[in-house]
């Protein structure tokens, strides 16, 4: 099962009470279904549970039934055998008396067409407004699964609602983005903290949790993968460092010279020499009295330097 899915099938777990957040779900699942006209109200769904959940949500929104809709064993039962390969399920009205009361009870006019816009009225209310969005993503929403990326998006056919869902969402505190693609519009949120909110808002808030917790592991993993790579990057530069003194130490000592520096200079090459594995701070612990990590690289650097004018 998909992520998408997954969520879905929460939502559906929510009860259907309230008239009015009936209404705004069964409202955006319209306005974002296959096809929602003066002619017909088709409905196309995968998810066993969803399909389950429609047949309730029409009676209760708009005290009506389909005119086609799968068998009801099937719905009764949406979890049973084979539930999982049910292929499409279609529920449709045709009915011109039940598409009036529908276009009516909506707040359009249905001796007129049907020019298909949101109507803000349905959905002043707080719970009506989060159920109105849960019935735009139960019928046209998805998401990538988060472990990969993070993007939500509302896909419809129609421009207008399309521009005014934006508008909605910005009100809700959710800026999306825009795009048309293949003849639909689409709305799309790509930040992870945005897509937590907006699924909390609509009654899934386990697959909030879920999308927060994936963020945090991956945040932890990169910070992580940073911290080794830094690690690993001074410590090339710290065995880069030992080789150079290494290899003035003993152009020095080939030289005759390492025997006429000061004593100073001696006794760090010499622990140099017998060390040079270890880092300027363990290399500083070893002499007697300790030098500070600053001292020993001023003498190393001395060394460098002599070996240089060889």
């Amino acid at each position: 099962m998909s992520f998408s899915f997954d969520t879905k099938n929460e939502l559906c777990r929510l009860p259907v009470q309230k008239l009015c957040c009936a209404r705004a779900e069964a409202y955006g699942i319209l306005l974002y279904c296959h096809t929602f006209s003066s002619s017909e109200v088709r409905i196309i769904t995968e998810n066993l549970n969803f399909a389950a959940r429609l047949p309730r949500l029409f009676q209760r929104a708009f005290s009506l039934r389909f005119d086609r809709q799968p068998d009801a064993v099937l719905l009764d039962n949406p979890s049973g055998e084979g539930a999982s390969s049910v292929g499409k399920l279609t529920f449709q009205i045709t009915q011109r008396k039940k598409l009036d009361h529908i276009i009516n009870l909506l707040g359009y006019d249905p001796r007129q067409n049907l020019a298909l816009h949101i109507n803000f009225a349905m959905v002043e209310e707080p719970c009506c407004r989060a159920a109105f969005l849960r019935g735009c993503f139960f019928a046209g929403g998805s998401m990538t699964e988060p472990s990969k990326r993070y993007h939500l998006e509302l896909t419809g056919s129609h421009l207008q609602a399309s521009r005014e869902l934006e508008a909605l969402l910005r009100e809700c505190g959710f800026p999306p983005k825009n795009v048309s693609r293949n003849g639909s519009c689409v709305t799309y949120f790509k930040q992870s903290d945005q897509i937590a909110d907006f699924l909390t808002l609509i009654g899934a808030p386990s697959a909030s949790v879920a999308i927060m917790s994936t963020k945090l592991e991956k945040d932890l993993r990169n910070s992580v993968n940073r911290r080794l790579n830094c690690d690993s990057a001074n410590l090339d530069k710290a065995v880069e460092a030992a080789q150079i003194q290494l290899d003035a130490i003993r152009k020095l000592q080939a030289a005759g010279m390492l025997q006429q520096l000061p004593d100073k200079l001696q006794q760090t090459a010499g622990l140099r020499l017998e060390s040079p594995e270890l880092t300027l701070s363990e290399l500083a612990e070893e002499f007697d009295p300790p030098v500070t990590k600053s001292c020993l690289n001023h003498r190393l650097r001395k060394l460098v330097d002599l070996a240089k004018k060889l």
